[in-house]
């Protein structure tokens, strides 16, 4: 028998996918809460019931989205480091599951990256947590990979890591929205030919 907290999480799932979807097709100023619900095929009243308000809403479905995306970071370098790989390894494959996670989830990816460059917003803290939460696991991946001598002490951790993260968003909206003839795998050889060229190929 499903539990109250499974039907919960389900019923919250499927107000998540269809604020994303209206959010990044109208702005999130424009849509209602009505609109969700109807989106979702729940009554309005059921909006309210999981969350106080459309900006509640929206916030948790920011901390939803990026902590899938977090973990999806976090499993890619857990499996690379099980298989032997190197740092630069485990790099390679977080940016094939960042590609794999934007694929499936572009509409949230849209309104991530476009929330990053607003201002004054309420959620404007959650984002930022949350951003670092997934860009702490690149950090991290790089850290181990200068004090195991597989990478260069001039590497700017912080930056390194935002700059990773930062070009995997962009390179794939820029293929989903300009080339979307292409597949999953040339986006994945070409960012990872400039993994290996710039952060791999920076050995002292």
């Amino acid at each position: 028998m499903e539990s109250s907290s499974t039907r919960r999480q389900a019923t919250r799932a499927k107000l998540y996918e269809a604020a994303v979807t209206l959010i990044a097709e109208k702005g999130f100023s424009a849509t209602t809460v009505d609109e969700i619900a109807e989106r979702a095929g729940v009554a309005k009243g059921t909006v309210y019931y999981n969350f106080a308000s459309k900006a509640e809403l929206f916030e948790e479905l920011l901390r939803h989205g990026v902590g899938l995306l977090t973990a999806s970071l976090r499993e890619a370098a857990e499996r690379a480091a099980a298989e032997g790989g190197s740092k630069v390894d485990a790099l390679d494959r977080m940016i094939r599951a960042g590609l794999v996670f934007i694929d499936t989830y572009p509409a949230f990816t849209q309104l991530y990256v476009a929330e990053l460059w607003r201002t004054n917003r309420a959620w404007q803290s959650t984002l930022m947590v949350v951003r670092q939460q997934a860009v702490a696991v690149v950090e991290d991946v790089l850290r181990e990979g200068v004090e195991a001598g597989e990478l260069s002490s001039e590497i700017d951790i912080p930056l390194t890591a935002a700059a990773l993260v930062g070009m995997v968003l962009v390179a794939a909206l820029d293929w989903q929205a300009f080339q979307p003839e292409r597949t999953i795998d040339d986006v994945h050889a070409a960012l990872s030919r400039l993994l290996q060229g710039r952060v791999g190929g920076t050995r002292a």
